[in-house]
């Protein structure tokens, strides 16, 4: 009993001695000077695995190494170099007494006059993407717009001289060739695959330096930025965004996955200084494949059209918008009008309705449409999905061309001026007392800003001798001939001076 009494007493000493010990080692002792948040300099560790929530390791994409990919893409990418020629243009300004003098009352024979000014030669470079054996190239437009001289360096070293197929200035697209066989070229991948956060290489000639391979992920989808816009009111953007590092050269070189195919043609960055800050833009290999098939077989892009008008929500206030009914979070596109003669009206779609997907394709956004829609051609069915007050439904449209039908669009020696035409509106053309005229609102790529020095906002009254009071009028003056005086005035222009301009027209592909 003794013993018993002697063991419980040793016990409770032990048990107090330790709670006491405890106590103060978690309450009241000092904590050790140790690197890590326990106190002490060994690392603190656990099994993630073991812990809610979160993802197994080998679940996990693994690191991915671009050997390979950089090897497959960079001898398909070529240096282009580009020279434009030195040439001298005139002012071609003539003074006149009044407008309706001029060109009404037939008294335009004053003596010309003018000062010419010298503009130097140029010279530039770029990138491109071999995309056949036989020596086909994609490249921007901006890349070899108006070039006189063109030059293309292979990774190998090799020089040649290349010619120009065919050229795009909607999507800044262009297709060269030189004259070699068996080259190294890349395959097409499916732009509609890529996935934000993905991994993608950027392969060109930045700043003249030698093959340049860079890497990132791309950062968001069909992304307008309207840097196209600016040079063509029917341009196209829908662009693949990353953080790839492209600089000044990189334009028309590749943007490739990481198993090497293409899957988007460089051509822009966002930028404040003009050098690379942190964004690029590609175009879309999907709807490139498109564009250069048919500049390769018809020498133009057969664009088809919906036939719907619209605005994009992201441009506009936020009184335009309720003056409309719209909203910026509308999950597709808001149709504002339906020409009667157009797709979308022969497919029983209405003003009102909300165009949702294009062929199973979503279309929540001005760009993703326009992308869609782009890379068919005239005489194609598509399938339309849309809203109407609150009810789902879907539509087939045969696609049409601007002159409203389903047949191929032979370049005409409109598309050669490379300029955008539109009516002179008509209360300018009667404040002026005059019947019509046509108003260059861009020069874009072409005989006039090869050959003049023609601005935007300048108003032909006359093309030889016939007087111009609309776009069709335009054409058919300017149908079969060599060369061609453009006569007119700038609507800029406080004292409306005439000017002209001479195009030779010779060397244009035939009428």
């Amino acid at each position: 009993m003794r013993f018993q009494q002697v063991a419980a007493t040793f016990l409770i000493s032990v048990l107090t001695a330790a709670g006491s010990i405890f106590v103060y080692s978690k309450y009241f002792a000092p904590k050790p000077e140790g690197s890590f948040q326990n106190g002490s300099d060994d690392i603190p560790v656990n099994y993630a695995k073991y812990m809610p929530g979160t993802i197994p390791h080998d679940n996990l994409t693994p690191p991915t190494d671009f050997q390979q990919a950089a090897k497959i893409g960079t001898p398909g990418v070529v240096h282009i170099k580009t020279k434009v020629n030195p040439k001298q243009v005139n002012n071609n300004l003539q003074k006149r007494r009044s407008l309706i003098e001029e060109f009404f009352g037939e008294q335009f024979d004053e003596e010309e006059g003018g000062r010419r000014y010298y503009i130097p030669g140029q010279m530039a470079s770029g990138s491109g993407v071999l995309i056949s054996d036989d020596g086909f190239i994609v490249t921007n437009n901006h890349v070899v717009d108006d070039a006189d001289e063109i030059s293309v360096t292979l990774s190998n070293n090799k020089t040649y001289t290349a010619k120009v197929i065919g050229t795009d200035p909607n999507t800044d697209l262009a297709v060269i060739r030189i004259d070699a066989h068996n080259l190294p070229y890349l395959l097409y991948g499916n732009s509609d695959e890529i996935q934000v956060g993905q991994w993608v290489l950027a392969v060109g000639y930045p700043l003249n330096l030698e093959t340049t391979v860079t890497a990132g992920i791309v950062s968001a989808k069909s992304r307008a930025i309207g840097i196209n816009t600016r040079q063509r009111r029917s341009a196209i953007e829908s662009f693949i965004q990353t953080d790839a590092a492209v600089n000044q050269g990189n334009s028309g070189g590749a943007l490739i996955n990481t198993a090497g195919e293409l899957v988007g043609i460089n051509s822009a960055i966002a930028s404040p200084t003009g050098a690379y800050a942190g964004y690029s833009y590609a175009i879309p290999v999907n709807l490139v494949r498109k564009v250069v098939n048919d500049l390769m077989k018809f020498g133009n892009v057969q664009r088809a059209y919906l036939g719907i008008e619209y605005q994009d929500p992201s441009q506009m206030s936020e009184s335009q918008l309720r003056a409309l009914n719209m909203s910026r979070d509308l999950a597709g596109i808001k149709v504002l009008g339906v020409p009667a003669t157009g797709a979308a009206a022969a497919a029983g779609i209405k003003e009102g309705d909300i165009i949702t997907k294009i062929n199973g394709v979503n279309t929540s956004s001005v760009p993703e449409l326009m992308e869609q829609i782009s890379r068919y051609k005239p005489g194609d069915k598509v399938s339309i999905n849309y809203t109407r007050n609150d009810k789902e439904y879907t539509a087939s449209a045969i696609l049409k061309n601007l002159d409203g039908n389903t047949g191929i669009v032979k370049p005409g020696v409109l598309d050669y001026l490379g300029a955008e035409l539109r009516p002179l509106p008509k209360e300018i053309a009667q404040r002026l007392g005059m019947e019509g005229g046509v108003m260059v609102t861009n020069v874009n790529s072409g005989i006039i800003k090869k050959q003049t020095n023609m601005k935007s906002n300048f108003v032909i009254l006359k093309a030889g001798n016939a007087k111009i009071e609309s776009v069709d009028a335009l054409k058919n003056a300017l149908q079969g001939k060599k060369s061609v005086r453009l006569e007119g005035f700038y609507m800029t222009d406080r004292q409306a001076n005439i000017y002209y301009y001479d195009l030779d027209l010779s060397n244009s592909v035939a009428f």
